[in-house]
């Protein structure tokens, strides 16, 4: 395998990071009127005002329940920088199959997912992320008529490890979870206890530089933030959770990009109690990056976009299957 060379300083990197987060900051006044298309609101929680952004389809019936998917935001992000980062592909969907997307923020811009030694306020403060989460969705169920049996929650990286840490600790509330390049962190996972089984769709790239594939220290440049399981891992202790079939129907997906330098191994773990599975794609080639989305920084940087699969139409069609009790 040829290997990558480092083509732009440390330093530009994150200036870089910067001014693109910079010009995804959320704009305008919150607006709590919820009609069709796109709202900001806010809400106390913890001493905090917490914010996020919501888009409501069209075809919106407040009298008929509708599914709510959670979006969550990378480390450093924000909700309108996840839309970006996901081509606004879930906004999309949501027109085309009614469903209700919220794009919460996490304080200054992280989400506390269990992680000990990362070094931001979110975890340094031990920052009730879960609970924020939590009174969202209930306010949600409330205001728009969210059927509380569809529930599903994503997220990017730092959103990814969020995901697993609500299906620890929230599981008889959300009934799938889809984390895109985040693994569990090994803190989380020492006192992971679901009280339900869950679902749950695993997008993982295998040159992943800053989520390891195989494990261990996660990195942004030189800075250490935890440890997590290998992707491997992850998967075997859902699976075992879950009550899956330890031997996966395996498959590859249509080379449908042979440019963009990677292949993409669907893992499919069926049979789990209350109809529930677990599914790897295994981006192989792929970096620090959302499948058919955003190419947020160069490839010497964070690695390759796989092109090869819509990672929004994958999770949606993932999760319209699964509804809490099967």
């Amino acid at each position: 395998m040829r290997s990558r060379k480092q083509t732009i300083p440390p330093t530009l990197c994150v200036l870089v990071l910067a001014l693109l987060l910079v010009g995804c900051r959320n704009s305008g006044t919150l607006d709590m009127d919820y009609g069709a298309g796109d709202a900001t609101g806010s809400m106390l929680f913890g001493g905090l005002e917490r914010t996020y952004r919501v888009h409501v389809p069209p075809s919106h019936d407040k009298t008929k329940p509708a599914p709510l998917v959670l979006a969550l935001h990378g480390g450093g992000g924000t909700g309108a920088h996840m839309e970006r980062l996901t081509l606004g592909g879930f906004n999309v969907l949501s027109d085309q199959e009614g469903f209700i997307v919220a794009y919460p923020d996490g304080i200054e811009r992280h989400w506390n997912d269990g992680r000990k030694q990362a070094r931001d306020r979110a975890h340094g403060e031990n920052i009730d992320d879960v609970g924020f989460l939590s009174a969202l969705i209930d306010r949600l169920i409330q205001e728009l008529n969210v059927d509380a049996k569809r529930i599903y929650v994503t997220g990017m990286s730092n959103g990814a490890m969020m995901s697993f840490r609500l299906a620890c600790e929230r599981s008889g509330k959300i009934a799938a979870i889809a984390p895109v390049a985040g693994a569990m962190p090994d803190d989380l996972a020492a006192h992971c206890a679901p009280l339900q089984p869950i679902s749950v769709l695993v997008i993982s790239n295998t040159q992943d530089p800053m989520v390891p594939w195989t494990g261990g220290d996660v990195r942004f440049l030189w800075i250490e933030r935890g440890k997590v399981y290998s992707t491997a891992g992850t998967v075997a202790y859902w699976v075992r959770h879950d009550q899956c079939s330890p031997s996966p129907v395996v498959a590859w997906e249509p080379d449908a990009d042979p440019q963009d330098g990677t292949r993409v191994r669907r893992e499919v773990y069926g049979g789990g109690k209350d109809e529930t599975e677990v599914i790897l794609y295994a981006i192989e080639g792929g970096g620090h990056t959302w499948p058919g989305g955003y190419q947020y920084l160069p490839e010497g940087v964070i690695g390759k976009t796989s092109r090869d699969i819509d990672a929004n139409q994958v999770i949606w069609d993932f999760f319209k299957r699964h509804a809490i009790g099967g």
